[in-house]
């Protein structure tokens, strides 16, 4: 990676221990409270070994350095993950181990993108495809925080002409959209030969039309009618616990 890439902060005891647990090498920078002093020792003796700084701060200072007052004591400065281009060919080898894929297209807000992250890596998913859509929200300070750890769990690829590359996989995954009305009840899916990818969309807008033509169903969460909809995240968490079940 070239050195001027743009570091991230990671903020937050689990999120700061996966990353070095899982991509240490990717650490330049660290920063914590007193409180914290205990639980980064062995953060501190790996970035010793590889000559690279570390700091207790105080409270204010520390909220300064994370730029949020969410940093649960902990800050690190880290190289972002690699995003992947996303390959076909490449994904009919993953459908062999059927595993289900989570595909994002226009997912917006960073912290949405942190949280279905976050329940991606609960559930056990292992790939998400971002797609080129103009609202698509990338990695970001605020989508590693909300993450707590997941996205050093989650492998990620971005694809272009998102629709298109649906169709080239369809056959080799079931390819489910989902919208907030209209489609078939989560939980009445019938089980699939083919492992299943899940397209999320937009929070305000939904799926693209192209998008919906390209999918084999289109799933809804069926509610109570006391509120019109669930927050992307929340509507993420259950579709991938449903892919889940759906395995077993």
């Amino acid at each position: 990676m070239s050195g001027d890439k743009k570091l991230m902060r990671v903020a937050g005891l689990p999120a700061v221990s996966a990353l070095f647990a899982n991509a240490p090498d990717r650490v330049e920078r660290l920063f914590f409270t007193e409180k914290m002093k205990t639980q980064t020792g062995s953060f501190t003796a790996i970035l010793a070994r590889r000559h690279k700084p570390y700091r207790l701060l105080g409270d204010e200072e520390l909220e300064r350095v994370a730029g949020s007052v969410m940093h649960g004591g902990v800050v690190a400065f880290a190289e972002p993950a690699e995003i992947s281009d996303f390959d076909p060919i490449l994904a009919a080898e993953w459908a062999k181990d059927g595993q289900p894929l989570v595909m994002l297209d226009g997912i917006g807000n960073p912290q949405n993108l942190g949280a279905i992250i976050r329940s991606a890596a609960f559930f056990g998913h292992k790939r998400i495809v971002l797609s080129d859509h103009p609202s698509q929200a990338l990695p970001s300070d605020a989508a590693y925080r909300i993450a707590q750890g997941g996205m050093e769990h989650i492998e990620l690829y971005r694809t272009q002409r998102f629709a298109a590359v649906l169709k080239q996989i369809q056959g080799i995954y079931r390819i489910i959209g989902t919208a907030l009305e209209g489609g078939t009840a989560m939980n009445s899916l019938p089980k699939s030969d083919l492992p299943d990818a899940i397209v999320l969309g937009n929070e305000e807008r939904g799926l693209p039309p192209a998008t919906l033509k390209a999918c084999d169903v289109i799933a809804t969460i069926p509610g109570g009618g006391a509120v019109q909809s669930l927050n992307v995240s929340a509507s993420a968490a259950i579709f991938l616990y449903a892919l889940t079940a759906h395995r077993t």
